[in-house]
């Protein structure tokens, strides 16, 4: 991983192969740097608006040998987010350019301190960098740059930036575990493989881990779990991390989806985009992406991880469509779909959850095409129990550059999934198939409960700077900015 360091020093005299300014839109460039920013400012081809960017050639009144200005545009409206992403944008275009030391000079947005805007740098140049290439036979994307630092000016604190770029880094280091995990093709990425990470992290941060195999998922009464995951020659394995740092009170509780091949099973999917399939685990590889950046931060506060993990594939042993399954808290359920899987492994978490006595549980999964349907591919969708909690996770969300929008759930929404031969159906049917999801999770959690569906964030097309095609990485930390919120 690139390193991250903070510098207070003029940016004319910064000695790196590429030094990169932002400038807002309508402003002009930097005392220092208006003779070297000239060609590109003065004859208009550079305005600063946003995205924009333009390298030029150092001449003498610069020590760096490259300058590259990124546009920054109005200043009202520059916010952490458009940092990270103008960081991004600087750590991608160093390593096209094969510059070994960038110097990113830093512009602390309004509302917010230079630790703050440090770490938000910091995360968008780890990010900006990362790319899935473990299976490629050959890999022509440029080196790395060696060094990134961030130049502050004469007044900026720069041990609270370096702090601030420390964090971003582990942050930024959590998402890139969740990534990999979610970008692994299935035939690796096994329940098994999961729980093999979980406890390298459990090592790594002196936390306790848990794996329950199937036979210890029966014993449990994990009825979901058991049930998705009975026709998979990749047994199922239920997955607990505990972080224990804030003095013994009442944990929170993170819960994601880990699905590692969903086929829909005997209700399979078609072919058509059924290899994007194994990213149905974007959920559980966010949870443990969060819980690598909670060790490496050590957080001091009490955090409990469930990744219930199995595949979801027909076979003489699947289960089917018209069957009940009773629940762990004697809920019973009909299958309608065994498409609908995800919500049965989660009720099971959110079930063994109960016995933390939880402050707060949030789960996330790759739940549901109609919350792609209804928010597109820029926010997950969010709805809980408790109003509160609800606004807190947003606010993180906004915070972290992971949005969420709250969702209703209102009570139509449960009447829809009340079943006719068991007290539940798995399935709402087509109209508001989010909702009646998120209905369905609620009727399994009788303590503060967040839900977020990553169906349209999770994974994709490239989005931002920081984002590339396949696994974002969402909302691993969306979670940690929530877990320092609550550790403060």
């Amino acid at each position: 991983m690139v390193r991250i360091g903070v510098k207070r020093t003029a940016p004319e005299e910064v000695d790196a192969d590429l030094l990169v300014v932002g400038i807002f839109s309508g402003e002009d460039p930097p005392e220092g740097l208006s003779s070297a920013a000239q060609p590109a400012v003065g004859s208009g081809d550079f305005t600063g608006k946003q995205g924009q960017a333009s390298l030029l050639y150092a001449g003498e009144s610069l020590a760096a040998r490259r300058l590259l200005l990124i546009g920054l545009g109005e200043r009202s409206s520059f916010a952490p987010e458009r940092l990270r992403r103008s960081a991004a944008t600087a750590a991608r275009r160093a390593r096209t350019l094969k510059a070994r030391s960038v110097a990113f000079v830093m512009t602390t947005p309004e509302g917010s301190d230079v630790r703050g805007a440090a770490r938000a740098a910091a995360e968008g140049a780890v990010l900006g960098l990362y790319t899935f290439g473990k299976y490629k036979t050959k890999r022509d994307q440029g080196e790395e740059p060696e060094g990134f630092d961030l130049i502050l000016g004469g007044a900026e604190d720069e041990e609270a930036a370096s702090r601030g770029a420390e964090a971003g880094a582990r942050i930024a280091s959590g998402s890139v575990l969740a990534r990999n995990l979610a970008n692994e093709p299935s035939n690796t990425a096994t329940p098994e493989y999961l729980a093999d990470r979980a406890r390298e992290i459990g090592d790594r941060h002196g936390m306790t881990v848990t794996v329950l195999d199937r036979a210890g998922i029966e014993q449990e009464g994990l009825t979901g779990l058991a049930t998705v995951g009975r026709s998979a020659s990749n047994a199922p394995r239920f997955i607990v991390l505990e972080h224990r740092k804030g003095g013994g009170g009442k944990p929170v509780v993170i819960v994601g989806k880990a699905v590692t091949f969903d086929s829909g099973g005997i209700s399979i999917k078609p072919t058509a985009g059924m290899e994007d399939m194994k990213f149905d685990m974007g959920g559980g590889a966010a949870v443990l992406g969060a819980m690598e950046a909670v060790g490496s931060l050590d957080l001091p506060l009490d955090v409990v991880a469930i990744v219930p993990a199995t595949e979801n594939l027909p076979g003489g042993d699947a289960f089917k469509p018209g069957d009940v399954l009773t629940m762990p808290n004697g809920k019973t359920v009909e299958i309608l779909t065994t498409d609908a899987e995800g919500r049965l492994i989660l009720a099971d978490a959110l079930c063994y959850a109960r016995r933390y006595d939880p402050t707060a549980v949030i789960d996330c999964a790759t739940l549901t095409g109609a919350c792609v349907v209804a928010l597109g591919n820029h926010a997950s969708g969010l709805m809980g129990n408790d109003e509160d909690l609800v606004a807190e996770v947003q606010a993180a969300g906004e915070t972290a550059g992971e949005r969420a929008w709250p969702l209703p759930l209102f009570e139509e929404y449960t009447e829809q999934i009340k079943g006719d031969t068991a007290d539940l159906k798995n399935s709402g049917g087509r109209g508001g198939g989010a909702l009646t999801a998120g209905a369905f999770l609620k009727e399994f959690a009788d303590f503060p409960w967040a839900h977020l569906d990553i169906a349209g964030t999770a994974y994709g097309k490239k989005g931002n700077a920081y984002t590339t095609r396949g696994a974002t990485g969402v909302p691993a930390r969306l979670l940690v900015e929530f877990l320092i919120g609550r550790s403060a």
